[in-house]
Parts: structure tokens; sequence; C-alpha cells
């Protein structure tokens, strides 16, 4: 028996063909209403408006499945194959930037700007800026300016000033604000956490180099110095494989450290000598730093009237003098250093005299006590305040490094005195304060005890380290 295949097309019944014909009609509206991906979230987001009929087709329930997802999902849902970046991109692209608001405006310090030229770049008149500085004295630390700050100006809807403000650090925040009377100060400080840290570090070459590998700033490592001036001349008496150990105060805000506050105890081996101290405020509220078990550091002297300057001439009786010469004795010594580089007087005392003294130049004399009198001499000015007759503290800045008088370049000529006697300062042995009093030694014990642990700990986890 033999069958025939037919090649006519087959038979569908009519609501078929209906049925087909409809999701083909939708097929096609649908790749019209949903272009590329690319622009389809761009468009979508801009609130493409569909027309009533073609708004049913698009919400069928009859529609297939694999149709239905993507046509319901959200504007900005990511099909298969399609990158979120591209989303991203589209919707910055679309996205207006916000508009300025007039009232806001900040400011940020260019190199060669000053107060006046930036309020001018804000739109506000001289006389609002005389009026700032004029309302109150602290108003001038606005014009103290440093590049790269900002200046955050809130102003009114008519344009006038209503305040300024400016963070001066990560700790201080500065305003002036409009006010009844023109303008108010207010200054805004931020407390930071204090921690304390450790830094160690060996002498390779200078105290500074070699502490600030350690890790301490230029402040923490003069205050260092500051405290063992007494027994050591930074000048001369460093030596390569010196050491020294710090625990010192980090002031820290959200963890960030922020800067650094005073030193809190220290160690420092110098030429196999062994310093230690601790700083102690008593109940009086007095604050100094003692030895490790509550002796004196403090003298009646310190060792140098220059930081870590350089001795040119010493002490001497039968030196050739470089002006005159001929043999004279050098009863004192050089310290060469800059121009302009501050000298401080070595003990407390009165002024003999400040102002010129003969092949001196300019030059102060002072009294400390009965038994003891220095000179500073070559000095290009003198400090602000010191004049013949008046009192200085130990440490307190007296003039600045010159070369007035007999001199060849600029250095201090500085000379020391027992009794009316001229003695070697660099030999001198100096005469102590007195140790802690007896009745704050408990409690000083409490604070030294617990400080010199640490350090010795941290001492001991870093050589460990380093063994490895």
């Amino acid at each position: 028996m033999t069958h025939k295949i037919s090649t006519a097309p087959p038979l569908y019944p009519k609501t078929h063909i209906l049925a087909a014909s409809g999701v083909a009609a939708v097929l096609s509206l649908a790749l019209l209403v949903f272009p590329t991906r690319e622009v389809e979230a761009k468009k979508t987001y801009l609130g493409l408006e569909l027309d009533a009929p073609t708004e049913q087709l698009l919400n069928n329930e009859d529609l297939p499945e694999k149709l239905e997802a993507p046509i319901l999902a959200s504007p900005f849902a990511q099909i298969e194959g399609d990158s979120a970046d591209a989303k991203e991109v589209a919707l910055k692209e679309i996205t207006p930037e916000p508009p300025e608001d007039p009232t806001q405006k900040s400011i940020t310090v260019a190199s060669g700007d000053t107060l006046s030229t930036i309020f001018e770049k804000v739109g506000l008149p001289n006389s609002t800026l005389h009026d700032v500085l004029q309302s109150d004295k602290n108003a001038k630390r606005f014009a103290k300016l440093k590049v790269g700050q900002t200046l955050d100006f809130k102003l009114t809807e008519d344009g006038q000033l209503e305040s300024i403000e400016c963070q001066v650090s990560q700790l201080e925040t500065i305003r002036m604000e409009k006010s009844t009377n023109g303008y108010a100060f207010k200054r805004d400080m931020l407390k930071p956490e204090v921690q304390s840290a450790y830094a160690h570090g060996v002498i390779t070459d200078s105290l500074f180099a070699s502490a600030r590998r350690g890790g301490l700033s230029h402040n923490l490592t003069m205050e260092l110095a500051n405290i063992f001036g007494y027994d050591i001349d930074f000048a001369m008496d460093i030596r390569k494989g010196d050491e020294f150990e710090v625990i010192y105060e980090n002031k820290v805000v959200d963890g960030k450290k922020v800067g650094t506050g005073h030193i809190l105890s220290a160690r420092f081996k110098n030429r196999g000598k062994t310093y230690t101290a601790v700083r102690y405020t008593n109940q009086q509220g007095n604050t100094t730093y003692y030895t490790a078990d509550g002796g004196s550091m403090r003298k009646a002297f310190i060792r140098t009237p220059v930081d870590f300057a350089r001795i040119s001439s010493r002490f001497s009786n039968g030196r050739r003098h470089p002006i005159l010469n001929k043999i004279r004795a050098h009863k004192g010594v050089d310290y060469a250093a800059p121009r302009g580089t501050p000298i401080k007087a070595t003990g407390d005392g009165k002024i003999v005299l400040a102002g010129r003294r003969g092949g001196y130049g300019n030059a102060v004399i002072i009294q400390h006590g009965q038994r003891y009198r220095t000179l500073y001499g070559h000095m290009q000015g003198f400090a602000k305040g010191i004049r013949t007759g008046g009192s200085v503290k130990q440490g307190q800045i007296i003039g600045y490094i010159g070369t007035t008088g007999l001199s060849t370049g600029p250095h201090l000529h500085y000379e020391f005195q027992v009794n009316g006697v001229h003695v070697d300062p660099l030999s001198q042995k100096l005469p102590m304060a007195d140790p802690i009093a007896k009745k704050e030694k408990a409690r000083f014990m409490k604070v030294s005890q617990p400080l010199m642990a640490m350090m010795n700990k941290e001492h001991e986890t870093m050589l460990a380290l380093n063994k490895r």
C-alpha cells in the first residue's frame, strides 16, 4: 500500500492562527518599545509613556513566560548579559548636577591670596572685611592664611555675610558669626584621645636625622634635647652609637593621629652613660622632669646657650686672635651658627648689661646670684623685652646670633665666671637644683615606675623582633 506525502501546508484551527498572529504582533511591539540595553535604562528613567492599548498588551497575562519577566521587571533590573556599570553610566548621564547654592561659598587659599582678595572672590566689599576685623581682635587669625586652607562663607539671600569659618587644624575650627554688635568670634576644639607611644633611635649621623628615623617630630626632638640639656652638650657630646628611647603622647581623633603631646619619660645613653627623665606634675600643678628615682635634672645652668651649634673656638689662655693676630687668652667658647639663630640665657638672673660692649659688639651680661656671671657677645640684636636691669629665666631667648664687634663671621661668644674668675663653661661642674620634695616622692614613684616598666617592655619587644 502506497502512502502519499502531502506538500500542502498543514491546516490549523482558526483560533491557533489568531493566537500566533497576536504573539508576533506583541513581539514586534516589544522590540519597538524596549530598545537596546545601552539606552534602555536611560529612556525608561525619562518616563516613556505608553498609550493605553500598548499598556494592556504588556500587562496581558497570556503572554509567554520568557517575555513576561523582563517586561515586568524594575526599569533598572539587570537583564541577562547586561552590565551594572552600564546602568551607572546611564544614570550619571541623565542625573542633573544640583544647582549651586548662592548662600554657600567655599574658597581654597591659593598662593598670593589675602583675606581681601578672598572676600572679593566671594563678592563681598572691603567694608564687610573691615567690619569683620574690627569686631573682635581674634578675627585677625583669619588673616594668617596658609595655602590649601579652605574658608567657608555663609551669605544671606541678599548677599550679605552671615558667617565665615575656617578649619585651622584637625583639632581647631574658628568662625565669625553675625551678631547684634557686628561679628562674634567663636572657636571649636576637638578633644583628642591621648595615647602613649614609644620611639627608639640610634645616633648614626645627627640627633635630628636619627630622631626622624625613629618616628619623632621636630618638636619632640627639641623637647628631648631640652630635657637632657643640663647633662649633655648636643653640640659636642653626641657620638655615633648613642641611643635614645622615648615614651610620648600621641593625639588621636577617630583612629587618626592628629598630633603629639609631651614626652612622658625618656632614656638617653651618651658615651656609655645612661640618663633618665620622667615628667611629673606636683600637687601644686607645677610640671618638671626628674630622674627615674626622683633626683633633680634641673641645674642652675644649662650646658649650651645655642641649640645644636658648632663649637668654632674653645676656652684657651694661648689662642691667636683671628683679627688682632696676636696671642690673646680666649676666655669663653664660640658657637658658630647661622645669623639670627636664637640665643638662650643659661640660667635665671638679672641683666647687668644689654647693649654695646667694645669688641664684644652687642652683648648681654647676666648676674646669677652672688657667685656666677655669664656674657653673650657679637649678637645681631636683642630679643623683645631684654634691657639693662631686667630679669630673665633659664632658657629664655635673649638675642640672636650675629657678627657685631671684633668678629669674622656669625657666632656667639659665651663666657662663664665664678666669683669673678673666667672658667671653661664646657668643663665647669654645674650646681644642682633640689630633688623632688619628700612629701611628693611616693606619688612621683607611682608615675615613674609604670613609665619605665613600659619603656623596658617596649625595648625588649624591639630586640626580640630584631633577632628574627
